[in-house]
């Protein structure tokens, strides 16, 4: 949800929720901030630089989903299944804009997919087609990564065991678990 809902957050949401988006938005700090993903932004070619945040995200995401099995002793499958099913579970309390994309994601699994290049061109395009309305230069922007594979992937390892202790210290802080 941390990534359709701006703004204030509700009061309205169960406390886990709201904690939930609380942590997604510091997790996105810290990422934003992190030396391995600005290294990656400047790995993204001038013409599609200023979508670079964008880019680099879904690049993570392909790569974690790649190499899952060295972060999680359940299978993606079975973790994408659960996270589905959990969304479906609290359907009211989704933002529209999610509810809108629900079906489709949980039917495609677009998040066991990101592991594929495909995926990744398909997500980037998406963005640039359906999400940006004026004119941009994203489209075709996984070329990118397939371009600078090994730099990306080299960024990946180096920041996503930080992101893991940062979560942790994050959890802990908050009696989160």
């Amino acid at each position: 949800m941390g990534d359709f809902l701006k703004g204030r957050i509700s009061e309205e949401l169960p406390k886990k929720i709201r904690q939930g988006v609380i942590d997604h938005r510091g997790i996105d700090r810290f990422t934003d901030a992190h030396a391995s993903v600005l290294d990656s932004k400047k790995l993204v070619s001038p013409l599609r630089r200023r979508f670079a945040g964008i880019m680099v995200d879904i690049f993570f995401d392909h790569f974690l989903a790649r190499h899952w099995s060295q972060y999680s002793a359940d299978p993606l499958q079975v973790f994408t299944t659960r996270v589905y099913e959990t969304m479906y579970q609290h359907w009211h309390l989704l933002p529209d804009r999610l509810r809108k994309v629900l079906p489709l994601m949980a039917d495609e699994d677009w998040l066991a997919s990101y592991r594929n290049i495909d995926a990744i061109h398909a997500s980037i395009n998406g963005i640039s087609l359906r999400r940006i309305r004026r004119k941009n230069s994203l489209h075709q922007g996984a070329t990118e990564l397939e371009q600078n594979y090994s730099q990306f992937e080299s960024h990946f390892f180096d920041f996503f065991p930080d992101l893991i202790e940062f979560s942790a210290l994050t959890n802990n802080a908050y009696g989160s678990q």
